[in-house]
Formats: C-alpha cells, structure tokens, sequence
C-alpha cells in the first residue's frame, strides 16, 4: 500500500511511519523542516494546504496523526484547538474528494468525544458529552467524516484513542510523574488519585491501526482504541514508584482538572473481533519509558 501520515513527527505519527515503513511504501507529512528524510511533505503551520499533497500523489490510505492534543491548552486556545482539530480535518477530506476520492482516511479521534461517561465500559454507541473544547472539536471532525462519507463516498474511519503512552512521549501523566520523582522528595497530583483511565502503550495502538486499516468497513464509523482495563491514577504512580525505587511522598490535592473526565475504561469488543491481543501490559510498558525517559531526557 502506498500510505500517507499526517503528523508523522509527532508521538503517534513517527511511530506509524517507522512500522508501516517496513512494508509498504510511507510519505510523511508535517510542519517540521526535514532536509534528509526521504518521501516527506512538508506543510506550512500557519495556513495548511492539502490540496497539493493530493494532486501529486495518489495514496491508498492517509492516517491523520496531526492535530491539537491538550486538553488544557483548548480551554486556553480553544480556536488554535477548533483550527488544528476540525478545520484541517475538513481541509484533508476535501482535498481527498476532489484528488484522491479512493483514498482510505483513518482520523485519529479522542476518547474526549464521550466526556463522563453514564456507564462503564464505554461502547461506541454511548451518547457523546465532551467536557473540554478539545473533546467537542473531535466530535465535530467525526461529524466532518460523516458527511465527506454519507455525501461523497469518502471512506474514513474514527478511532477513540483513549490514554495512549510510550517511548517517545513527552507530556502528560507519564511523562510528568517521570519528571517530578527524578527531582523532588515529595510531589503532588490533581485529584484524589481514583480517577482511572484506560492506557494502551503505542506498540499495541499502531497494530490496532493496521487492523483497522485492513479489516474496518470504513462507513464514518467509530472505533475504541484501548485495551479494556481500567486502572486508577494511583496505582500507575504506584506503579512509578515501584519501578524508580523512589522514596519520597506523594499526595493528591483533592481537585479535578477542568476538562478532565472522572472516570474511564472501554468496550474493545470491535477491535478484538478484527483479531487484536494486547502485547504490552502496563507494567511492562512504564519500565520500558522509563528506561527510555532515563536515556532522552
């Protein structure tokens, strides 16, 4: 296959190219200046313009890594969030359906769209009720799917990523909780430390994407992307902890983050009917990024 990867330098994205590299043939595409990789599209930050990727290249599937990814940040820039995370998503597919109208496109979507949800575990067809402006913009680009698809025929697909983690990652929980016990005796989290949240390490979420890829109907529809496990934010600092052999204290402060939904863990009844088995349990993957955090950072 020939595949397109928008985003490819970010977390997500330079994890795809790397594997679908292997046996397919992999443009990139994104607004890093790379003067040596070969295949790569280079897009202007300020004003993206899809269209001529699309009428000089035909591609079997494009893979949109691109985008806004913090929630606090949209609650700050919601309209950089609105731009990144819609506008462009609206900007790829009409280029697809004037240029390239058989290209497959696979959004990469959020488990924001769901909000708090009303029962556990989420299934595809709980009600969506985002609590940030992040979770309403990538509802409003599943919708953009839909209507390239119910209009044009544009085959895509929406994966609801939901705590994804891993080598590479430089932002959240993870990263942060690495950060903090490198340095302090003492730290402290947002919440009370039960919230949980469903983590899948970006090894197993780029081999549910290849399954998606080859085996999902491509009709707008949405898929859960997770393992279906549900583990609290205490315990995966327990987990830290462990790991570090650190010694110092830790404590919540008690308050949720706006934006932050309470509690999570989804049905991955679809994505086990296409055949996916998780590889890396959680464990196994915070050993592994912290062995890569101690080596990078």
């Amino acid at each position: 296959m020939k595949i397109l990867i928008i985003g490819s330098k970010g977390f997500i994205g330079s994890h795809c190219s790397k594997y679908f590299a292997i046996h397919n043939e992999v443009w990139e595409c994104d607004v890093v200046v790379d003067y040596v990789a070969t295949n790569y599209l280079q897009l202007d930050a300020t004003n993206a313009d899809f269209s001529e990727i699309f009428q000089t290249q035909q591609f079997d599937v494009c893979i949109n890594c691109s985008g806004a990814a913090s929630v606090p940040d949209s609650l700050v820039h919601p309209f950089r969030d609105f731009t990144l995370n819609t506008i462009n998503v609206y900007k790829i597919l009409e280029a697809i359906r004037r240029f390239n109208p058989h290209c497959k496109f696979l959004n990469l979507s959020s488990a924001a769209v769901y909000g708090n949800p009303q029962e556990l575990p989420i299934k595809e067809d709980h009600p969506l009720n985002p609590v940030s402006p992040y979770g309403c913009h990538k509802k409003q680009a599943e919708t953009i799917c839909r209507e390239f698809y119910e209009f044009y025929g544009i085959k895509s697909c929406s994966l609801r990523i939901f705590s994804a983690y891993g080598n590479g990652l430089k932002k959240q929980l993870l990263w942060d909780l690495a950060q903090k016990m490198k340095n302090a005796s003492a730290i402290e989290l947002f919440g009370t430390g039960n919230e949980s949240r469903d983590f899948i390490n970006v090894f197993d979420l780029v081999k549910q994407i290849e399954l998606v890829i080859d085996k999902a109907a491509f009709d707008a529809t949405a898929i859960n992307a997770a393992n279906g496990s549900e583990i609290s934010i205490k315990r995966i600092a327990e987990i830290f902890i462990e790991k570090l052999k650190w010694e110092g204290t830790l404590k919540f402060a008690g308050s949720s983050r706006k934006g932050d939904p309470i509690n999570w863990v989804a049905d991955i009844d679809v994505l086990r009917g296409f055949g996916y088995q998780q590889q890396i349990k959680i464990e196994k993957g915070i050993e592994e990024y912290l062995s890569w955090v101690q080596e990078n950072a």
